[in-house]
């Protein structure tokens, strides 16, 4: 009954881990629309003398948009740091902010810290291979005080936020001349955008 218990409370949770960034981003961008729309609509009524249905749709992507632009500047970047750090002092609501923030972080275009390489890890047992993202190193001490340096790799299985951590040897994964961006979107596209040919990134001379 034990087993049954957990296994529900893993699949729960699974489950809220799927829907969770979903249902916010759907939330949000429904909440900009309807206020956007909701200040735009009678303004653009008076002007045009009709109502102009998804003005508020078309106007809450410009401005997703124009914040993306604005983030990637000098002054966007600091003005969103100071931001940033006032969400930080807020009691309950950083700890909040701040584990979206690191979930969606993580699977940004732009992030170079949280994936370093897009990389393959070979299945020998299926003749197979797997996309993965390396994420750090780490070094396995054995009971006899050897220690062995592995990498860690997080593979996608059937959900972009959902995946296995990988520890394997360096010497077993097989890294590409795919940049981060472009693997996030093969995985998002379910392989869709794999390019005909995958050329494999040259070993690096100093890690022989």
């Amino acid at each position: 009954m034990s087993g049954i218990r957990r296994q529900l409370q893993i699949k729960f949770v699974t489950g809220l881990v799927v829907i969770v960034p979903i249902a916010v981003s759907v939330w949000t961008f429904w909440e900009l629309f309807t206020f956007v729309d909701g200040l735009l609509a009678p303004v653009i009524t008076d002007q045009l003398g009709r109502h102009v249905p998804g003005v508020g749709l078309l106007v809450a992507i410009l401005l997703v948009l124009l914040m993306g632009v604005f983030a990637t500047n000098v002054v966007g970047r600091r003005t969103l740091g100071w931001l940033d750090g006032l969400l930080y002092r807020i009691p309950i609501f950083r700890n909040v902010y701040s584990a979206v923030k690191q979930l969606l972080n993580a699977f940004s275009p732009d992030n170079q810290v949280a994936f370093k390489e897009f990389v393959l890890v070979p299945n020998r047992e299926k003749g197979s291979y797997s996309f993965g993202f390396l994420t750090g190193e780490v070094a396995l001490q054995r009971g006899s005080g050897e220690t062995e340096p592995l990498v860690a790799v997080y593979v996608p299985t059937n959900h972009l936020y959902l995946g296995d951590i990988l520890l394997v040897r360096r010497e077993d994964i097989i890294q590409t001349r795919l940049t981060i961006p472009q693997g996030i979107q093969i995985v998002l596209s379910g392989g869709i955008s794999i390019p005909q040919i995958l050329r494999q990134k040259p070993p690096d001379p100093d890690r022989r």
